[in-house]
C-alpha cells in the first residue's frame, strides 16, 4: 500500500490568507507521515521554479498540479511531469483568466487550455466545499478518476455507495513556516509503481483505496503521531484523570466538524430554568413546522394587509356626497360637464392568475415522466396539448385586453381631469364598488380563518425513541405570550384588547412600527409543544435529559464525528441499553463515534468496533498521557510507540471495578435470582 497526499499548497494566492512557505516543513511532513507521493496544487497558479526545487529536495514521487476554480467549484488537475514546460505554459493561461476572487473558468475553457483531460489526473471537490455544480461534474465525468472528500465519514459513505465516485482524503494543507501540527488526512492506494497512469487505474477501483495501510477502511489516522480510530464505534476507557477528556478535546480540535456531547451537559440543574430552556429548544428546532403550518395564514395576511375598511368608508362617503351634489346642481351643467367622459368610470382590469395556474397544471401533466403510464391510461396527451395551446391563446387575449383597458383608463383619467378644471360642476368621485364589497368579504373570511385556527387542537405529532412530540394550536392567553413569540421589546396590551376581532387586531399590529410585517402571521395563533413519555404523560426532569440526549445524538448525523463523554453520569442503565446503545450502533455504521465510559452497560454491551485505553504514566519524572488501542477481541492493546498492556485487566478494572468486585456482584446476583 502506498500513502499519498495529492492536494498540497505552497504558494499563497488571492483565494487564501498569506503564509510563508517552508521547504524544511514540507520535508518534515513527508518524513513523519511516511508519504510515498505528493502533488503540489496551488489555487489557479503553478510555480515551476519552486516545484523543481521541491521535487529535488523531497526524494519521493512529486507531481505538478493546479487547483482550478471551475464554474463555482474546485478541481485538481495533476500532470505526470514529463513535460514541465508545457504544463507551465498551460497553467499560466489559467492564471491570466483568474485574477480576482469570484473569477472562474468554464469546462469548455478548461478543455481549450489543457487539451485532452484524459492525459491528466482529474479530481474534483466531490463531498467538500466548494462543490462543483452537478451539471459541471457531469461534463468532466469521463475524465474523473476520484472525488475528494473532507472527512473519514464522507469517505466511508462514498466507498459503500456504488453510485458515488471513489473517494480520496487529502490534507489540503498550506506548508508554512513553523507548521503547528502535521496533517493526518491522506489516502492509501494498492499500487506498485507510482506513475500517474498507475494511480489513475488504482483510484478507479474502490477495492484498492483505503484509509489505513493494514486495516483498510476499518481504521483511520486521527493524530499526527499515528494514533488511529475506528471509522465505526470506539469505546475509550481509563481511570479518573487518565487523559480521556484530554483525548476528546484533542479530537475536537483536530477535526473541524465535530458533535461533542460533554459530561453532565444535559443534566438538569435548575428545574425552572432547564424547563424553560428545554421548551425553547424544542420550539426552535421545530420552527420550520410553525412556518409551514401557518403558511396559508401568511398568504391571507399579505392580502388582508392591503384592505383598509376605513379608507373604503371614506371613499363611499365622498362618492355619495359628490353624487348627491351632482344631482342637486344638475341645472348648472355646462358643455364640459355634459360630456360623456365627465363621469365615466374605469374599465375593470382582470387578472390572468387562474388561467396561468390552469396552464401550469396542464403543462405538468403533459411533461410528467414518472407517472406517464397512469396519465395516458386516463387522458389523451394529444388533447391535453391542444388544451394547453388554447389556454395560451386565452392568456394572450386576456393580457392584450387588460393592456388595452389599462391604456384607455389612463386616457379617460387624463380627459376627466382636464374637464374638471374647465367646469364649475361637481364631478362624481370614482369608486370601485365591487372592490369595496369584496374587501368586506375578504375581512369576513379572514375572521373565519383566524377563528378556526384559534380552536384548540393537536396539529403535529412526532415519535422519537419512545417519546412523542406534540404540537397544539390555540389562542394566546395574554399580551405577554404574544410578546414572547414576537421576540420584540414592545407592548402588546392595546393590541390584545381587540385580539378577538382579527381585522382590528391586524390594524393595531400594523400601526406598531417595531414589528416586521412578514412575521405578523405568528402573532395570531399560539403553537405550543409538549413532550410526552411512552405512557402519555409530560416528561419529568430526568426524561427531559434523556430526550435531549437522543435529540443531540440524532443531530450528530450532520457532523463528521460524534464524541460523548460518560453518558452514564446522567442516565440509568435501562435507558442506556435500550435506547442509547442502539442509536450509537446505528450511527456508527455511517460515521466515527467515540464514547468515554466507566459503565459496563455501555462499554461491554454496545458492541464496540475499537477499544482505546487512556493511561497517565510517569516518564523521566514527568506525567504523560498514553493511549493503548486494539480491537475488543484483542488480548493485548498497543500504543503507537510500541508499549503494550493486557486488555482483560483494564476492561475489568474500568467497567467492573476489578475482578474481585465483579465476582462478588455476580455471586450476589446468583443468590437473589430465585
Amino acid at each position: 500500500m502506498k500513502k499519498i497526499d495529492l492536494h498540497i499548497h505552497t504558494v499563497p494566492t488571492i483565494s487564501e490568507s498569506h503564509f510563508n512557505f517552508s521547504l524544511e516543513e514540507f520535508k518534515r511532513y513527508v518524513a513523519e507521515a511516511n508519504l510515498d507521493a505528493v502533488a503540489v496544487t496551488n489555487h489557479d497558479i503553478f510555480d515551476g521554479t519552486q516545484f523543481r526545487e521541491i521535487k529535488e529536495a523531497l526524494g519521493i514521487t512529486a507531481f505538478p498540479g493546479i487547483e482550478v476554480n471551475l464554474e463555482k467549484g474546485h478541481v485538481l488537475i495533476i500532470s505526470d511531469g514529463s513535460n514541465l514546460e508545457d504544463f507551465e505554459a498551460r497553467t499560466s493561461l489559467v492564471s491570466q483568466q483568474i485574477t480576482k476572487i469570484g473569477d472562474s473558468i468554464s469546462v469548455e475553457e478548461l478543455g481549450k487550455i489543457f487539451g485532452n483531460l484524459g492525459n491528466y489526473l482529474v479530481i474534483p471537490h466531490y463531498d467538500k466545499s466548494p462543490l462543483i455544480a452537478s451539471e459541471t461534474l457531469e461534463k468532466i465525468k469521463p475524465y474523473i478518476s476520484a472525488g475528494e472528500v473532507d472527512s473519514a465519514k464522507k469517505f466511508i459513505r462514498a466507498i459503500r455507495d456504488e453510485t458515488k465516485l471513489t473517494p480520496v482524503l487529502f490534507s489540503d494543507v498550506r506548508i508554512r513556516t513553523n507548521l503547528a501540527s502535521l496533517p493526518t488526512r491522506q489516502t492509501f492506494i494498492d499500487c506498485g509503481d507510482l506513475t500517474l497512469n498507475a494511480i489513475k487505474s488504482c483510484l478507479r477501483d474502490k477495492t484498492k483505496v483505503a484509509l489505513s495501510e493494514n486495516d483498510g477502511n476499518n481504521l483511520w489516522q486521527i493524530f499526527e503521531n499515528g494514533q488511529k480510530l475506528s471509522t465505526g464505534l470506539n469505546i475509550l476507557l481509563g481511570e479518573r484523570s487518565s487523559g480521556k477528556t484530554v483525548t476528546l478535546n484533542k479530537i475536537n480540535s483536530t477535526i473541524e466538524n465535530v458533535k461533542y456531547i460533554k459530561q453532565f451537559s444535559l443534566v438538569q440543574q435548575d428545574e425552572a430554568k432547564d424547563t424553560r430552556e428545554f421548551k425553547d429548544d424544542v420550539e426552535r428546532k421545530r420552527s420550520c413546522f410553525v412556518a409551514e403550518y401557518l403558511s396559508g395564514l401568511k398568504i391571507v395576511l399579505d392580502d388582508i394587509m392591503n384592505v383598509d375598511l376605513d379608507a373604503n368608508d371614506r371613499e363611499m362617503e365622498q362618492y355619495v356626497a359628490t353624487l348627491l351634489k351632482s344631482a342637486q346642481d344638475a341645472y348648472r351643467q355646462d358643455a364640459f360637464s355634459k360630456t360623456a367622459l365627465f363621469n365615466e368610470v374605469d374599465f375593470p382590469v382582470g387578472q390572468t392568475n387562474t388561467l396561468n395556474a390552469l396552464f401550469e397544471s396542464v403543462k405538468q401533466i403533459i411533461e410528467n415522466v414518472e407517472y406517464r403510464a397512469v396519465i395516458e391510461k386516463h387522458l389523451d396527451l394529444a388533447s391535453l396539448k391542444r388544451l394547453a395551446c388554447e389556454l395560451i391563446e386565452l392568456i394572450r387575449d386576456k393580457s392584450l385586453e387588460n393592456k388595452k383597458k389599462t391604456l384607455v383608463n389612463v386616457v379617460v383619467k387624463d380627459v376627466k381631469q382636464r374637464l374638471k378644471i374647465r367646469t364649475s360642476d361637481v364631478q362624481v368621485e370614482d369608486v370601485d364598488l365591487y372592490k369595496i364589497s369584496m374587501d368586506k368579504k375578504r375581512v369576513e373570511r379572514f375572521r373565519e380563518i383566524v377563528g378556526f385556527l384559534k380552536r384548540e387542537a393537536v396539529v403535529f405529532e412526532d415519535s422519537i425513541q419512545g417519546f412523542r412530540v406534540e404540537a397544539r394550536k390555540g389562542p394566546f392567553a395574554g399580551a405577554g405570550e404574544i410578546k414572547d413569540v414576537s421576540g420584540v421589546k414592545t407592548a402588546f396590551g392595546e393590541a390584545y384588547k381587540v385580539y378577538g376581532e382579527p381585522y382590528k387586531y391586524l390594524r393595531a399590529l400594523l400601526s406598531n412600527e417595531s414589528l416586521t410585517r412578514s412575521e405578523l402571521y405568528k402573532l395570531f395563533v399560539k403553537i405550543s409543544y409538549r413532550i410526552l413519555n411512552k405512557d402519555g404523560f409530560e416528561v419529568s426532569g430526568g426524561e427531559r435529559s434523556e430526550f435531549r440526549l437522543l435529540q443531540e445524538i440524532a443531530d450528530a448525523q450532520n457532523y463528521d464525528v460524534l464524541l460523548i463523554d460518560e453518558p452514564e453520569s446522567s442516565f440509568d442503565n435501562l435507558f442506556l441499553k435500550s435506547d442509547v446503545n442502539q442509536i450509537l450502533k446505528d450511527i456508527s455504521k455511517f460515521m466515527p463515534v467515540v464514547v468515554v465510559t466507566h459503565n459496563s452497560t455501555v462499554g461491554a454491551s454496545v458492541g464496540a468496533d475499537y477499544l482505546l485505553y487512556a493511561k497517565k504514566e510517569l516518564e523521566q519524572g514527568k506525567s504523560a498521557y498514553r493511549l493503548y488501542a486494539g480491537y475488543p477481541t484483542d488480548k493485548i492493546l498497543f500504543s503507537v510507540d510500541g508499549k503494550s498492556i493486557s486488555s482483560h485487566g483494564i476492561v475489568m478494572d474500568s467497567l467492573e471495578a476489578g475482578m474481585d468486585a465483579y465476582n462478588t456482584r455476580r455471586q450476589g446476583y446468583e443468590a437473589i435470582k430465585h
